[in-house]
């Protein structure tokens, strides 16, 4: 069970370790971004509409909602580019944690999240807005580690991006060559398909569920959704552990 779990995080990928990767982070962020909304209105997944409606809004003459936009897209950029800090950190002293130190603390803030989220109709005036800051961090981070895992094949968070891909995958199944035709054949590539209408399935399961979650259980259900993340990533974690306790033995 723990090299079923390694795998999926482990610095040596394969095809199928990065497709079951994307499969549980795509439900992950679908059941966050729902929870995201359920507590303070507002999706954080996709910077498309803030950045739209940041210009909305400076059209408008409404500075503070362009400061709260502004303060969400750099959030997200944030969370990317902590990600891309941790995985070269982690790379250049060989770690088997490259991907998975992300991930952790990932499933930190997620469980952050839980804990503060009670809090918010309190103190509303200031944690609303820093709750969006750290969803928005959250979605940045967990994006750019299935971005640079897969080499920028797969998204989890930018589902925008996996629909017009399916839609191009389903553009060429549709195409009817001629047979009398000397071109190469256009040709769907039906595994991409697959995998493109998974994720897009998985990230509406996640919201759906994670809606559901957040309205009997509160908050908590960030709770399920940080162990989620975190076992996808623990193993990795315990070897670097393990060997730099061996080191430190064999030092004394």
């Amino acid at each position: 069970m723990l090299a079923a779990f390694r795998a999926l995080s482990a610095p040596q990928r394969s095809a199928r370790a990065d497709r079951h990767l994307a499969y549980c982070l795509t439900f992950a962020a679908g059941a966050a971004n729902a929870g995201g909304f359920m507590a303070v209105g507002q999706y954080t997944s996709h910077m498309s509409g803030i950045v739209s409606a940041m210009a909305d809004h400076l059209t408008l003459g409404q500075a503070a909602l362009v400061g709260a936009g502004l303060s969400a897209f750099i959030a997200f950029v944030a969370g990317a580019a902590t990600s891309a800090i941790l995985v070269n950190w982690a790379r250049r002293r060989a770690l088997a944690s490259e991907y998975a130190l992300p991930l952790m603390l990932e499933a930190a803030l997620l469980a952050l999240f839980a804990l503060v989220g009670p809090r918010l109709q309190t103190y509303a005036w200031a944690l609303a807005p820093a709750t969006v800051m750290l969803l928005c961090f959250i979605m940045g981070l967990q994006n750019a580690i299935i971005t640079k895992l897969s080499q920028a094949r797969i998204r989890t968070t930018h589902i925008t991006g996996l629909v017009t891909d399916m839609g191009i995958e389903i553009g060429k199944a549709l195409y009817w060559n001629a047979p009398s035709s000397t071109l190469p054949p256009v040709k769907a590539d039906r595994d991409k398909l697959g995998l493109l209408a998974s994720l897009i399935g998985l990230f509406f399961a996640g919201g759906a569920l994670g809606a559901k979650a957040f309205m009997t259980t509160g908050f908590a259900a960030a709770y399920a959704l940080a162990a989620l993340v975190a076992a996808l990533a623990i193993a990795p974690v315990i070897e670097d552990l393990r060997r730099l306790l061996s080191a430190g033995r064999r030092l004394n």
